[in-house]
């Protein structure tokens, strides 16, 4: 089985976050990385080259593939901020319908801008995510 490519790294955090070269941008994250910060009570983590997760939890797939993953993270994108909320968003219909202008798939919610969503309401999704990742029964 091919091993996973993304991973916790010792990356500076802080490097990847200056390195953004469009300030509102670069803008939005540092307000998703202190909020995150803020809401899992965990240090920021690079995993791979481009998201900053927060907190771990173990998972095992149904191909029998495991590994580790961020409980939550986000990624700075050329057009958008695309943040992982690892257990989706079926659970979270009422407030995907408040969050403002994005898109999502599985696990991923793309916004172009912060300031197109109700960061409120993202908070809460952020922590309601990571309240139910905490729960989830280790691998």
């Amino acid at each position: 089985m091919a091993e996973l490519k993304t991973k916790a790294t010792r990356s500076s955090v802080r490097a990847y976050l200056d390195a953004i070269v469009d300030p509102d941008r670069r803008r939005d994250a540092k307000t998703l990385c202190s909020m995150m910060e803020d809401i899992t009570r965990e240090k920021p983590v690079m995993w791979g080259e481009s998201m900053v997760g927060f907190g771990t939890y173990h998972y095992v797939s149904s191909s029998g593939r495991e590994g580790d993953w961020p409980l939550v993270a986000f990624a700075a994108r050329k057009d958008k901020v695309t943040v992982y909320l690892m257990d989706g968003f079926e659970s979270r219909t009422e407030l995907m319908e408040r969050l403002g202008k994005h898109t999502k798939g599985k696990s991923c919610l793309h916004i172009r801008r912060l300031d197109d969503v109700d960061v409120k309401v993202l908070r809460q999704l952020v922590k309601s995510s990571v309240t139910q990742m905490r729960k989830q029964p280790p691998a």
